[in-house]
Formats: C-alpha cells, structure tokens, sequence
C-alpha cells in the first residue's frame, strides 16, 4: 500500500517539474501557469511539513501534549493571498506585452511559424 508520505512526496515533486517545464516556456501563459504550479508545490510543502494531526486543538490546551502547528497553516494562507495578488500581476503584463508587441513570445519577437498560420 502507497503511504501518504510518498504520494503528497509525489504530487509536490510532479507539480515542481510541471511548474519548472512551463515556466521556461517561450509563451507567455504558459510561464504564468508554471509560476502558479510552482506556487501550489510551495504551498503543499510548507502544509506537509506542519505535520496535520487530526482532533487536537491547533494551540496549547492545559493538560494536552499533542497539537497542531497553526504556524504552517498560516504560512500556506498567506502564501495563497500572495500567490494570487503575484498571478494576477503576471497575466496583466503579459497582456500588456501582447498588446503592445502583437506577439505572446516572451521575449517579444513573433515566431516565424506563426506568422504564416495568422492569415
């Protein structure tokens, strides 16, 4: 049986190799869909590592040895707000830049493949 160690292990390891494949990309979108999967591998690595424990209080009770670690959630729940503030800033220049040049390449040249397929 696969324990829950190696498949959260797994999915952190498959979305930073997804993420790290898109955000070096040449177009545009896919750099922003990179950086928001390379944001969900952070975020499910800081949540792995606060060591979820289910039915114990999240701070010191009297009497209780066992808690959970509200620093990790928190963390993550920033991470989140941060997160979708720096995607929404991303798209928005991106589209500025294909306003701008006509092309979603990022470094701002249209590819020659491209050009051909507009007409």
């Amino acid at each position: 049986m696969i324990s829950l160690e190696f498949l959260i292990a797994s999915a952190i390891g498959v979305l930073t190799a997804g993420g790290v494949y898109l955000a070096l990309r040449g177009r545009t979108f896919q750099v922003v869909l990179g950086l928001t999967l390379l944001s969900y591998a952070v975020n499910l690595f800081l949540f792995a590592i606060g060591r979820l424990v289910i039915d114990r209080p999240p701070l010191f009770a009297k009497g209780l040895t066992d808690h959970a670690d509200p620093l990790p959630q928190a963390l993550v729940l920033t991470a989140i707000v941060i997160t979708f503030g720096m995607t929404a800033l991303v798209v928005i220049l991106s589209l500025r830049s294909f306003l701008e040049s006509g092309s979603d390449q990022v470094d701002g040249i249209a590819d020659p493949a491209d050009e051909g397929s507009a007409s």
